[in-house]
């Protein structure tokens, strides 16, 4: 049975980081240091669902500290609890309570775009922007995108100024988390050595989707990765190919979509 914001989940494109690189007026690995520090680089769990924050402290303020229990709602940011599912979890039970709250409440995808700001993100309100946040990474970036233009924080990302950037993004308190020095750590990583290629990260997260260990989502076709993609053509009866490229993302398109065609068992 499907999982309720599960969707297409389909991985970046060179296209979709193109015209965001082109929108904002930035390179590659400035995007990649954002990424990198918010989500790992990856804007879906294994199972499809896009990567969320519940935060029991913005629910707590969109409600009026109606449901206030020092869990779910709380005046106090906090009481995470692991990443994964578990948000979900937290997630699905602020939606019994007040759903539009509950996704205005939560970060989302591969930038963790509050919900509350679906309007700068481009969107008319939460439940588009979800939607899209579950269709693919490209519709997740474009979105980081219009917040960056939005809310003028553009021009500190495009001067590499690490420390306003941070305060805009990720709030007053972003020295605590030394915000700003792992955005330029990232940003000099990524500028001085290999960006992520895309087609291997596509093969790596829709391997991980089938079920395959691909190893980590970063765009680098290391033995785990390697070995998952060959298993996955001897099991589907595909010719083998040499090196992961371009023709192995159309492959592993079809068996999900394959997937996707079959109807949930009543």
């Amino acid at each position: 049975m499907s999982l309720a914001f599960q969707g297409t989940a389909w991985a970046l494109s060179s296209i979709g980081l193109a015209e965001v690189s082109a929108a904002l007026g930035v390179h590659a690995p400035e995007i990649w240091a954002l990424l990198a520090v918010e989500t790992s680089g990856c804007g879906y769990l294994p199972d499809r669902r896009p990567q969320i924050l519940y935060e029991r402290h913005i629910f707590h303020r969109l409600t009026g500290g109606r449901f206030d229990d020092g869990n779910l709602s709380d005046s106090s940011a906090g009481g995470y609890g692991p990443r994964g599912g578990h948000q979900y979890d937290r997630l699905g039970e602020a939606i019994g309570k007040d759903r539009k709250a509950a996704l205005q409440s939560s970060s989302w995808g591969l930038a963790q775009i509050m919900g509350e700001n679906f309007a700068e993100a481009g969107f008319t309100d939460v439940e588009e922007m979800v939607a899209a946040m579950t269709r693919s990474e490209d519709e997740q970036l474009a979105a980081l995108a219009s917040f960056l233009t939005a809310t003028k924080l553009r021009a500190a990302l495009r001067a590499h100024d690490w420390t306003t950037f941070a305060r805009g993004y990720n709030g007053p308190n972003f020295a605590i988390h030394r915000y700003d020095v792992r955005l330029n750590a990232e940003y000099r990583k990524y500028s001085s050595g290999v960006l992520p290629d895309l087609d291997v990260r596509a093969v790596q997260l829709y391997l991980t989707y089938l079920g395959f260990h691909a190893g980590a989502i970063d765009g680098i076709a290391g033995q785990h990765t390697l070995s998952a993609f060959e298993e996955f053509q001897a099991r589907n009866g595909f010719p083998p190919i040499s090196a992961i490229d371009a023709r192995a993302v159309p492959q592993l398109r079809s068996a999900l979509e394959a997937i996707d065609r079959v109807p949930d068992a009543a």
